[in-house]
């Protein structure tokens, strides 16, 4: 009946142990890794994490509560603050293969032997000892004391680390950006809407004068065709300015987490102060020292140095220590304590090929980076660079701009009085709208990309969040 028992025993350990193993081949097995962190691309600073429930009512929606919204629910923060947690559990790991490591093991044992079963048949001796059995409760230490290649890809870790901080750091700027370009697109639709519905307006005006001149006998059936055609014109643009309002608010609300069936209306309207004429080496210089994206490529730069260190450790022997200490006996009452302690020094023989192979990978990892660094520099400078030149150029647009729409009004009230006193049929006055509606559009477009252009400089700068400073309005 014992025997029996301990076979089942032994029969329910085999089988746990072949569950293990078929366990063992999913994701995680030998030779494969858990599924990593996803890193953020510039397609995830599109999306968000929706928050908040739905409401009835249209809610007002400010520059500033659009760009604190981006900083909570953009997927590219959260996805970056992933990666962050990452990096802290690779760096706790890598610190733990320096550290002493101490397990504690309580053990009973109850076993019976069967001789002739191990082979041993003596005569006038009992075929089966036991049963038997002990207790032993035992703490064991094992610490790799030295160890160069673990210590360097614990300070390469360090600095990945370091890296994806850095790195969360500059999502943010990048959300500043993401959500301010958005938000000021919205306002340019808004605008043009606007613009749209004044137009509508005029050639209602338009058409409506020359239905009535045509009626009294003083303007022929073309002046009406032609305001006609104009007035469809209108409307034509008007419903493609509104659809295009309602497409960018929906991106707008994607990239700030807001439900997509929330109503809401922007508070704010489009900004414009003069950019005033600052020294473009001190802004380079500034960018180089506030650059977050910059300083983590330093960071990563650190990393594959340390690696490529590690690399060359692993020549080296290492020096570990081995020790435990418990109680045993046949029950805790009746124990005595043992204790094993060893020392052990290790170093590579034949591992020439694996060894070089490293070295080799780690050496390409580090030449990548470096050259990455080398033209991160470089694209900080042209970034701050391209900023300068948007902001200075879109700048002269608005005021060349704010001149067009004042002389294409003009144009189209002297077109419109020159028509209804008869001078002249309605030909100019349809010339004359489009002129005005080319000239709003001009202006608007100018202005969007004035200020999106003062967003791209505080990015540039490493400033994203400091946008109140760039992007404001007229004092």
């Amino acid at each position: 009946m014992h025997n029996h028992i301990v076979k089942s025993a032994i029969f329910s350990c085999l089988a746990v142990f072949l569950l293990s193993l078929t366990l063992l081949q999913g994701p995680c097995a030998e030779g494969q890794t858990a599924p990593q962190a996803a890193a953020p691309t510039a397609s995830s600073f599109q999306g968000s994490v929706v928050k908040g429930n739905v409401s009835a009512d249209s809610i007002g929606l400010s520059f500033d509560d659009a760009i604190q919204r981006g900083l909570t629910a953009n997927l590219g923060i959260i996805l970056s603050g992933n990666e962050t947690s990452a990096a802290r559990g690779e760096r706790l790991s890598q610190l733990q293969s320096l550290l002493p490591e101490v397990d504690f093991a309580a053990r009973e044992t109850v076993s019976q032997v069967d001789l002739p079963a191990e082979g041993l048949r003596l005569p006038n001796f009992p075929t089966i000892i036991g049963p038997f059995g002990y207790t032993d409760v035992r703490a064991s230490l094992s610490w790799s004391l030295v160890d160069l290649s673990s210590l360097r890809n614990y300070l390469a870790a360090r600095h990945n680390f370091r890296a994806a901080e850095l790195s969360a750091q500059d999502a943010r700027d990048l959300v500043v950006l993401t959500v301010g370009n958005a938000y000021l697109l919205v306002l340019a639709d808004e605008e043009l809407v606007e613009s749209a519905q004044a137009q509508v307006a005029t050639s209602q005006v338009s058409l409506d004068q020359a239905i009535a001149n045509h009626e009294a006998g003083t303007a022929p059936k073309l002046d009406e065709l032609r305001a006609r055609v104009d007035y469809q014109q209108q409307q034509q643009l008007l419903i493609v300015a509104q659809t295009q309002l309602e497409k960018d608010k929906l991106a707008l609300a994607r990239t700030i987490g807001l439900p997509l069936e929330q109503k809401f209306t922007l508070t704010d309207k489009a900004p414009y102060a003069v950019f005033d004429q600052v020294d473009v080496n001190a802004l380079i210089a500034q960018a180089q020292a506030n650059r977050k994206d910059l300083a983590a490529l330093v960071e990563q730069a650190a990393a594959a140095a340390e690696q490529r260190k590690a690399a060359t450790g692993e020549r080296l022997p290492t020096l570990k220590a081995n020790a435990d200490y418990g109680d045993i006996g046949t029950t805790l009452a009746h124990s005595h304590g043992t204790v094993d302690a060893t020392g052990a020094v290790s170093f590579p023989l034949f591992k020439e090929f694996g060894l070089r192979g490293d070295a080799q990978q780690a050496q390409a990892q580090l030449d990548t980076v470096e050259a990455q660094l080398s033209d991160k520099k470089a694209q900080v400078d042209a970034d701050v660079r391209d900023a300068l030149l948007d902001i200075e150029a879109a700048q002269k647009l608005v005021e060349v701009a704010r001149s067009s729409v004042d002389l294409a009004n003009e144009e189209l009230r002297e077109a419109q009085e020159r028509y209804a006193n008869g001078v002249n049929d309605n030909l100019a006055v349809s010339r004359a709208q489009q002129s005005v509606a080319q000239a709003n559009l001009q202006y608007v477009a100018s202005l969007y990309r004035h200020n999106v252009a003062k967003l791209s400089l505080a990015r540039a700068l490493g400033a994203g969040e400091n946008y109140r400073n760039y992007v404001k309005q007229t004092q």
